[in-house]
């Protein structure tokens, strides 16, 4: 169950945990028929990735594999979306990816993560939700850490390690991501 900010927390071994385990398990079988298609292959790789979400995606989503992810269920994708080849999308705290947003080549999109505290690390999940909103452009090696939201119109360098919202209609680079500039529609 989610808190007031999205955040979800699975403790090791409860049903929750199982259930997880067990999305995991669907997801990598899903994801290993996909990764076996080519660029060639638009309309069958449509079809598995709306199975692994479980939401139809529009004539306009293009996804080149291989693509990875822990679960898929929880990932929501708009229209006419560019997901480029070798992406990681960890989606237990949920994804909400807007439309017409292109996401580069080997971009991690990470919504789960583990308590710092070593006696913790490993009973316990955290998932927290990320929201890539309209028409963002995510370069190429890109990673955006749980519990943010990338604005409207923005684009996030490549390389850049997000771990704060980004505002809309900016340019945010760098290790942890800043604001480097606005961005105006000339």
């Amino acid at each position: 169950m989610a808190d007031a900010d999205g955040t979800r927390i699975i403790h090791r071994r409860t049903s929750e945990s199982a259930a997880m385990t067990a999305n995991v398990r669907r997801a990598m079988a899903i994801t290993a028929k996909l990764n076996r298609l080519t660029y060639d292959d638009a309309a069958e790789v449509r079809a598995l990735f709306s199975e692994l979400t479980g939401r139809a995606v529009d004539d306009g989503f293009l996804l080149i594999p291989p693509f990875y992810t822990a679960g898929g269920n929880e990932i929501r994708v708009g229209r006419n979306v560019f997901v480029n080849q070798n992406c990681t999308f960890y989606d237990l705290g949920g994804l909400d990816i807007g439309d017409d947003v292109m996401i580069g080549p080997n971009v991690s999109i990470i919504t789960t993560g583990h308590p710092l505290q070593p006696s913790q690390r490993r009973s316990v999940t955290i998932g927290k939700p990320i929201v890539i909103e309209r028409n963002v452009w995510i370069a190429a090696g890109a990673t955006i850490i749980g519990g943010v939201t990338v604005g409207e119109n923005s684009v996030v360098a490549a390389g850049a390690v997000v771990t704060k919202d980004v505002p809309a209609n900016t340019l945010a680079g760098g290790n942890p991501a800043r604001v480097i500039r606005a961005i105006a529609d000339d």
